[in-house]
């Protein structure tokens, strides 16, 4: 069987650790999406997703019984009632994760109540699954706003990373992301607004 290179390995740990995918989708991005059809040989992709699923279930036995990616949850929960539609994994790039907010924000049952949105999309994921800091795209619901409500919605979303546990870092302006610089990446469920 034909042997996978470091890279391939390491981009099947990085999608198997974030727990955002079954095994299915990951042969099916790996294969399709990463790389070109027919140029990985699919089994040998196969047994590498399963035993790096192996090994990520293994050390969940070492996990906190709390982790940051609940935090995490509980925080872009309270946001999503507070009135900021928060997104997990969204897209690939700020402009994707903001094309998944308008997405989100056309499919509310309540839109008169968004004050904004804030998200982390795939490079951000990417980042922290490989020990970065995690990245958040944010700001109102009216992009003329941006300098103004776009500060409050900042303020608001600090406030609840805060709360939930977590030790958000920002300077206080839209022109800079929020982040979490020391965020431990265990996510052991998919989020259920993903």
């Amino acid at each position: 069987m034909p042997q996978l290179d470091a890279e391939v390995l390491e981009a099947i740990d990085v999608l198997v650790d974030s727990g955002f995918w079954d095994a299915n989708r990951i042969l099916e991005i790996v294969c399709e999406e990463m790389y070109a059809p027919g140029e990985l040989d699919e089994d040998a992709v196969g047994d590498a997703i399963a035993a790096s699923f192996a090994q990520w279930k293994t050390s969940q036995q070492d996990w906190p019984d709390v982790t940051d990616c609940d935090r995490l949850d509980l925080a872009f929960a309270n946001l999503n009632k507070l009135g900021v539609i928060a997104l997990h994994n969204a897209g690939m790039t700020q402009s994707d994760g903001y094309d998944d907010f308008r997405d989100a924000y056309d499919r509310h049952p309540l839109p008169e109540q968004v004050l904004g949105y804030c998200f982390y999309h795939g490079q951000d994921l990417e980042r922290v699954v490989r020990g970065g800091p995690l990245y958040f795209g944010f700001g109102p619901l009216d992009p003329q706003q941006e300098e103004t409500a776009g500060t409050r919605v900042g303020q608001l979303i600090v406030e609840q990373l805060t709360a939930a546990g977590l030790t958000p870092a920002w300077e206080g302006s839209f022109k800079n992301r929020i982040s979490i610089p020391e965020f431990d990446w265990k996510r052991r469920a998919v989020p259920s607004e993903f």
